[in-house]
């Protein structure tokens, strides 16, 4: 027996239109759109990612192989129901497009792309309908209910997706506030130490004769790395920030134009123009840093890790940038063996110090760079910038070879012993962050079905993790 969702105040009045648009359509009109739907939906589906794929800003959500083999697919499945819809159908189809709608937004599709799409699907099936229908009655009925249907379906998407966004916006605006840098002064004086660091190194590059080869560019360097994937979002986009992102890359510029020199006095004399940017860059960020207060609202209170309602603003920037400049991320999701166990033996307070004992390990064994998050109960996730699924692997095992060696001390000095099963997932291409998680926690979950104080690196065998929930959007 399908079970009918119980619609908000929102989709009601889509519900209530569309039941009354098929209720109004003749018989036979509904007979045409049926066989429609029979012979129809694959060519359909066909032309309308042609017709998306003429615009460039298409391909960042259409060029990933997986999307293409299961869009189409749920294209024709979109179809078949729309053209089949039914008075006792149009609850679950409302609902439908309200879903839709949220992964649109999720993964940032842009909403004129879908309404062009829209029209040209319209366009064809109006011209199929005139084709195959009996006298000019039937036509007019039929393309008035296909009209209503598709155009209720695309309101639903549109309102599912505004809400969504509008949520995100939220999100993404606390996100800037908090920061991820909530001791401005340390997170300040130990970005300047980074920077004068690499300066340093580049001045023993430049005197001991070193190559390009031997080098780490500043865009690469710790600051480097720190800067775009943490400083750019915590700060917010400004001329501030778009000007040290200029700088970064003029550096490196002169300096593989200077280390190019054999002649040492050539060398350093291309020294003088990279220090003069450097010092552009520590005065900007020095006006960077003062803008930002220190909050404490956003990260866990337990351990001081992030919370994760900020997990999909860091996702969805990482995606950007591995989709815009070809890097690579990986996420790991890290949950704590017999938890529960420790609970039970030692009490909610013995279970708090085991949790802000992983927390500490963490945030000692990953870069600056990196974001560490309070997922939830015993859970926790590391998403791994500018890391590929072979240095992830890596850095995962580390981890969970530290939390095993190094047992948690309670309060009346027992040594608690620990492990953790860990999931790993690189991100492949896919712009939906949900598909990223849920493939990290398929891998975690085989590494606890395998024996637990293991890690498990995701690939497209791993069946889903029963149980799964998807990332708290709001």
């Amino acid at each position: 027996m399908d079970i009918v969702p119980n619609l908000d105040e929102a989709s009601r009045p889509l519900a209530d239109a569309w039941q009354q648009t098929l209720q109004a359509t003749r018989p036979e009109a509904a007979a045409l759109l049926a066989d429609l739907a029979a012979h129809s939906p694959p060519d359909l589906a066909h032309h309308f990612y042609d017709v998306l794929l003429e615009d460039q800003r298409a391909s960042r959500f259409l060029s990933h192989d997986q999307v293409r083999l299961r869009l189409k697919p749920a294209m024709q499945r979109w179809l078949t129901q729309l053209l089949t819809a039914t008075p006792a159908s149009v609850a679950a189809l409302v609902a439908a497009q309200r879903v839709i709608g949220d992964v649109h937004a999720r993964v940032g599709i842009p909403v004129d792309l879908v309404t062009r799409g829209m029209r040209v699907l319209k366009q064809r099936l109006f011209e199929r309908i005139v084709a195959q229908a009996p006298n000019s009655h039937v036509a007019f009925d039929a393309i008035s209910c296909l009209s209503a249907s598709v155009d209720i379906a695309l309101e639903g998407m549109t309102l599912a997706y505004t809400h969504a966004r509008e949520r995100s916006s939220r999100t993404d605006a606390a996100y800037r506030l908090f920061s991820l840098v909530q001791n401005v002064s340390t997170e300040r004086e130990r970005q300047r130490a980074l920077l004068l660091d690499w300066e340093n190194a580049l001045l023993y590059a430049i005197a001991s004769q070193a190559t390009n080869a031997d080098t780490v560019d500043l865009a690469h360097s710790d600051f480097g790395l720190w800067f775009t994937h943490k400083g750019i979002p915590s700060f917010g986009e400004s001329s501030e920030t778009a000007q040290v992102g200029a700088l970064v890359a003029q550096v490196d510029a002169q300096l593989h134009a200077a280390l190019a020199h054999a002649d040492v006095a050539a060398r350093f004399g291309a020294l003088q123009g990279i220090r003069e940017q450097l010092a552009r860059i520590r005065t900007l960020m020095g006006m960077l840093f003062e803008r930002i207060g220190e909050l404490d609202a956003g990260s866990d209170a337990l351990t001081n890790l992030l919370n994760r309602r900020f997990l999909p603003t860091v996702l969805r920037r990482e995606i950007e940038l591995a989709t815009s400049a070809s890097t690579p991320f990986s996420v790991l999701l890290l949950d704590l063996d017999h938890f529960k166990a420790i609970n039970d033996a030692h009490g909610h307070d013995g279970g708090d110090r085991a949790l802000q004992h992983v927390a500490a390990l963490l945030g000692q064994l990953t870069r600056g760079s990196d974001y560490l998050f309070r997922y939830g109960g015993e859970e926790f996730v590391v998403v791994l910038v500018a890391a590929t699924a072979a240095q992830a692997e890596v850095i995962a095992e580390n981890l969970r070879r530290q939390i095993a060696q190094t047992p948690a001390q309670l309060a009346d000095g027992t040594a608690l012993a620990l492990t953790a099963s860990i999931g790993v997932a690189a991100h492949d291409g896919h712009p939906d962050y949900e598909r990223l998680m849920a493939r990290a926690d398929a891998a975690m979950y085989q590494a606890k079905k395998r024996g637990r104080n293991r890690v498990v690196l995701a690939d497209d065998t791993l069946p889903e993790a029963p149980g799964r929930q998807a990332l708290q959007r709001g």
